[in-house]
């Protein structure tokens, strides 16, 4: 057999090793291996795959003089190229030793010679820093390998001659071609890592765009409504025949094929569900009989079923549907396994603003039941007192504690600015009656201001009864309550300021509940939940000089013709 002819056949069986080679890149442990992140049961799987191709290469061998011309380099030295001189040297062992018990006067040579060649190829791996070795490389790294393989032959095999002629024959064949076997076999490396790239690539990108339409749906809870509007979207953004979205016990919503049947508001029917959420784990169904469905012409056919959970507990399951058997793809089982993860999270935090919304709205409440008794009796006192002296004038205060009592009653999230100022006025007539010539108030609300802006009620109050209570009381001669409230470019100014005792502590602090009292702090949490922290309470204080609290409310909503006089 000539040079030429053994270089063609070699070449013809290198192809069933790079079909093979193409396959177990599609294995998972590679996408562990090519990140460089490998487990030791990922290397020994690895160690053994390359081994198995080595021996491969040497069943395709061809017989030369009593000794095989083959490709078992490949496999080899591939092993070294993508787990290290360990991998490299193990998978050389394995197909050497299977060499060795070939026979042959070269058995030995060529079975040494698959241990140094893995373990040069891990050494090329221990120095190439750069990721996945490119073929170049790897087709420089097989020409080498070649070529110690040659002189390890020289070396050990006996007699010398018949070696030496053996060498003449298969050194240019198995050169050339293992050589370019171990460049094509990077090469399909690299495709199937481009290939898992793309993948997950595709699955970010679903996942995102999935994400950003159904975040606004997910804020409302889990519910049958934002479940239906929910599932639409994944439906529509997949491309899968049906989606569906359940709790524990029933369907919230069912889009697309099968909702003919699977109706919302009805007991859980697939077999698959029940096992999801008893489990907690992801369920394939790839025939209709694993779905499990009780109506005989029901057309799905394959889905995949995601449990939610809400601090690891499960709370429902998200279900993506095929109308054809087999059909779940990788993309749909990654982006619902992200997507719950999304659901789990949202719903969290859905949790959490709930429960410190009511923390809030409860604290609001203990501070109204605390104030109330107190003002309605301070208030009443002074009235009983004018009744004699200047009955039309407890006439007004009566007028203005049914206001106050009549705006604390209110339950709305926001109200207009003219309103909120209302409800002030009213609560400082009383006030101004009690305390008399040692509460002066004055309002300066900028002509240009939009009194129908709107903001969260019990908003300026409180400040105004800081200011009086912390500011004012406790200064003999009483002083001044000025209510600011200016137009800037995107946003309505209101400042509360006073010339009482001020307050011994940095003049820009935040309120907290020890050193502000639970009013201004809830007014500042508040403030802080409906518009962000541009609109917290900003605070000067400066002792014997007074206080003044700013806030900012964005030009976001009006509400028209409510009816609002001030004095000035």
């Amino acid at each position: 057999m000539d040079i030429l002819e053994l270089t063609l056949i070699l070449s013809q069986r290198l192809g069933i090793i790079a079909t093979v080679a193409f396959i177990v890149s599609r294995m998972p442990v590679f996408g562990r291996v090519l990140s460089r992140k490998p487990t030791i049961k990922d290397k020994f799987i690895l160690t053994f795959v390359c081994g198995g191709l080595g021996i491969l290469g040497t069943f395709g061998a061809v017989e030369i003089h009593g000794a095989l011309a083959n490709s078992r380099v490949v496999g080899v030295m591939v092993g070294g190229l993508l787990g290290g001189p360990v991998v490299g040297a193990g998978a050389g062992l394995i197909a050497g030793i299977h060499r060795y018990f070939i026979g042959g006067f070269t058995a030995f040579s060529c079975g040494l010679a698959a241990v140094v060649e893995g373990f040069l190829g891990g050494v090329v791996y221990r120095y190439w820093k750069k990721g996945l070795i490119p073929w170049h490389v790897a087709w420089l790294a097989g020409f080498v390998g070649e070529i110690v393989q040659m002189l390890i032959i020289l070396t050990f095999s006996k007699p010398f001659s018949e070696a030496l002629e053996l060498v003449k024959i298969i050194a240019l064949p198995m050169i050339t071609v293992n050589s370019i076997g171990v460049g094509i076999f990077m090469l399909i490396i690299k495709s199937a890592v481009e290939h898992q790239e793309r993948v997950a690539a595709n699955q970010a990108r679903a996942t995102l765009n999935i994400t950003n339409l159904i975040l606004p749906h997910l804020r409302q809870g889990l519910n049958e409504y934002s479940a239906n509007k929910i599932a639409t979207i994944i439906m529509d953004s997949l491309g899968v025949v049906a989606v569906a979205i359940t709790d524990k016990k029933k369907i919230l919503a069912h889009v697309g094929i099968g909702s003919d049947h699977h109706h919302a508001g009805t007991p859980l029917l697939t077999k698959a569900t029940l096992n999801a959420i008893s489990l907690g784990e992801i369920q394939i169904a790839n025939k209709k009989e694993e779905i499990g469905c009780r109506n005989s012409k029901c057309k799905l056919s394959s889905a995949v079923i995601v449990p939610l959970k809400r601090r690891d507990e499960v709370i429902g399951t998200l279900k993506l549907y095929h109308d054809r058997e087999n059909s779940i793809t990788t993309v749909n089982l990654e982006v619902a396994r992200g997507l719950a993860h999304i659901f789990s999270t949202q719903l969290e935090i859905v949790e959490l603003e709930t429960l410190a919304r009511l923390k809030t709205e409860a604290e609001l409440k203990s501070l109204q039941a605390q104030i109330h008794p107190h003002f309605i009796f301070n208030a009443l006192n002074t009235i009983i007192s004018l009744i004699r002296i200047d009955s039309l004038k407890a006439k007004d205060l009566l007028l203005n504690l049914a206001t106050f009592l009549r705006y604390s009653l209110k339950k709305e999230k926001e109200i207009p600015l003219r309103e909120e100022l209302s409800y002030v006025e009213s609560y400082l007539a009383i006030e101004q009656a009690r305390y008399r010539d040692k509460l002066t108030v004055n309002y300066y609300i900028e002509p240009t201001v939009d009194l129908n802006v709107t903001l969260p009620p019990f908003t300026i109050q409180p400040l105004v009864e800081n200011a009086i209570k912390h500011g004012l009381k406790p200064k003999l001669e009483g002083g001044e309550i000025l209510i600011n409230i200016l137009d800037d470019e995107d946003s309505t100014v209101i400042s509360v300021e006073d010339n009482g005792i001020g307050i011994n502590t940095h003049p820009n602090r935040m309120p907290d509940k020890k050193d502000s009292g639970l009013g201004l702090y809830l007014v500042n949490e508040r403030l802080k939940k409906f518009y962000g922290e541009e609109s917290m309470l900003h605070i000067e204080s400066y002792p014997n000089l007074g206080t003044k609290v700013t806030f900012k409310i964005p030009k976001k909503s009006i509400l028209k013709d409510v009816v609002f006089s001030h004095s000035s």
